[in-house]
């Protein structure tokens, strides 16, 4: 018999977990943290002296944090259904992030990722997995749009062969930016019998954290000390997104970074790909624009202001020194406590 939600919040915290490094001390903190984080970005976007460079580092940091929050939200064993919203809402920090740095750099397709980077590559490719494993393959497009007419569009076989399956007309191609570890990855498309294609699959999560050495969250769970670390969880979500695309077995693929029951959700939940994607909130809304989802929203522009908004209720202006209002959708949907 499936566990509801609620059987397994009250699980043990060691026995929720993705991934055994992650303490319920630094899991419990961090998540709230982040949180925090995001309000405090916020104000300070909207302060008169942010120039043109500090909101494209601002929002780069805003866009980093959204993702951090997703990923060890996940890590921490939270249910996998809310994911579906926060991927939008990474989506729409990453939006905003491309927009400030195209406006910094004075060049309307600057690329918000750069390829040869293998961090910025990973990224992308961990957020195009999660498209297709929390079935928002709406999202890809704008993910695109993030690279779009770049010096990198059309110039990887491993990111045409993760937004390919979505978006019409795209290259077939024998190069790509970083071989290891995502030869493996291409490869298990490409083999005929099933055996070898879990292989490739077993291969690539076995290269993908010693390929990651650069990466500047690498080895974060041995700086976890108390509530300190920048530790969110180690995930290879292409590589689940590959097995759940070609059907590929993986009940012989037991590697810490295997998102499993992620895919094992996606496999049993395929009719939400087929549904319309507009019960997902959108992370932001300006005062002045109809709200895009009923629920709890707030903003840093003042003190004490989650409330309930209906959706297509236009979002109020309130008074204070952070010039324009906006509203953000609150992760925590709960009722207040009286």
């Amino acid at each position: 018999m499936m566990k509801t939600t609620q059987d397994n919040n009250e699980r043990p915290f060691s026995e929720r977990r993705r991934q055994q490094f992650l303490t319920e001390e630094f899991a419990v903190y961090e998540l709230a943290h982040c949180k925090k984080m995001a309000e405090a970005f916020e104000l300070q976007m909207v302060a008169d002296d942010t120039d043109e460079e500090g909101a494209s580092l601002l929002t780069a940091s805003m866009a980093d944090n959204s993702f951090e929050w997703l990923s060890l939200s996940y890590t921490a064993g939270n249910p996998i259904e809310p994911l579906r919203g926060d991927l939008e809402v990474v989506a729409a920090a990453y939006e905003r992030y491309a927009q400030s740095l195209r406006t910094y750099e004075n060049e309307p397709r600057f690329p918000a990722f750069g390829f040869q980077e293998i961090a910025d590559f990973e990224r992308l490719a961990q957020l195009l997995g999660l498209c297709y494993l929390l079935h928002r393959r709406d999202l890809i497009p704008r993910l695109h749009a993030l690279i779009a007419e770049s010096a990198y569009d059309g110039e990887d076989a491993v990111y045409e062969e993760l937004v390919g399956h979505v978006l019409p007309d795209r290259p077939y191609l024998e190069n790509w930016y970083h071989k290891q570890p995502y030869l493996h990855l291409l490869n298990a498309t490409d083999k005929t019998e099933p055996a070898d294609k879990t292989s490739e699959l077993i291969a690539y999560c076995e290269a993908w954290y010693p390929a990651m050495a650069d990466a500047p969250w690498h080895d974060g769970h041995k700086r976890i000390q108390g509530t300190e670390g920048d530790y969110f969880g180690y995930w290879a979500f292409e590589a689940g997104a590959i097995a759940l695309l070609y059907d590929i077995d993986d009940r012989a693929i037991d590697h810490l970074v295997y998102p499993k029951d992620l895919v094992a959700w996606a496999r049993a939940n395929k009719h939400l790909s087929e549904e319309p994607s507009d019960v997902i909130p959108h992370g932001r809304c300006e005062a002045g624009q109809p709200c895009p989802r009923s629920g709890f929203w707030f903003t840093p522009a003042q003190a004490g202001s989650r409330r309930f908004f209906k959706v297509g209720e236009v979002m109020p202006s309130v008074d204070g020194d952070y010039g324009a209002t906006i509203w953000q959708w609150d992760r925590n949907q709960d009722e207040p406590q009286l």
